[in-house]
């Protein structure tokens, strides 16, 4: 089916701009890309970032993969166009609350180097931080809790990114940041990210 797509819509400018908000929020906004594959650690390591920097006092919220699925593309699957629409969305949504001021952390395979790429150049430069969570197969298929990769291994699942054949995962070519979480703890991962946004001017020194 095919969409319709409006053209009778005008882009409406808003009187508050970056430099206001950023007074306020006391953080340089940015959009926190984790991307690999499903259980090597994003969602862990997503919510537990939020939590620190919450505590920290900056303003910052996770958008998670399961989570979006429930309700903004619940009406998309996992074929490769299904994908491709899901992280177009998603890139939209964090745009949004980058431009809102807030460190917003995503949590989504995204197997595509395209579509993230696509993300990446909706925000300015510096504002999208591409992080490789990495984790072999084996490793992820072990910590699985949902029991995934066994029923994707006997073909009881299709479009199982990194074991269907017909869905590979392509890892980021030059990402930002590499974790590599069957080396490190979640609580290493935060602090790795922590260090970063604070040399990159994300975080108020001291705040």
């Amino acid at each position: 089916m095919t969409r319709q797509v409006a053209t009778n819509i005008t882009w409406h400018p808003g009187h508050v701009t970056r430099e206001e908000r950023m007074a306020v929020t006391r953080q340089k906004p940015c959009c926190i890309w984790l991307t690999g594959l499903s259980a090597c650690g994003k969602s862990t390591i997503a919510m537990a970032l939020e939590q620190v920097l919450i505590q920290r006092g900056h303003l910052a919220y996770v958008l998670d993969g399961d989570n979006i699925r429930h309700g903004l593309n619940k009406n998309l699957g996992f074929s490769p166009e299904d994908r491709e629409e899901n992280i177009r969305r998603i890139g939209e949504v964090a745009k949004l609350f980058v431009d809102a001021g807030l460190i917003v952390i995503t949590s989504f395979i995204s197997p595509y180097r395209a579509d993230r790429d696509k993300v990446r150049a909706l925000l300015q430069p510096g504002e999208f931080v591409e992080v490789f969570v990495d984790a072999s197969v084996e490793v992820c298929a072990k910590r699985d809790p949902k029991g995934l990769y066994e029923k994707a291994m006997r073909g009881e699942i299709k479009n199982f990114t990194g074991v269907s054949p017909d869905a590979p995962y392509e890892a980021p070519a030059s990402p930002e940041l590499h974790l590599k979480t069957d080396e490190i703890s979640v609580e290493e991962a935060v602090a790795t990210l922590l260090d970063y946004l604070e040399s990159k001017g994300h975080l108020t020194p001291g705040a």
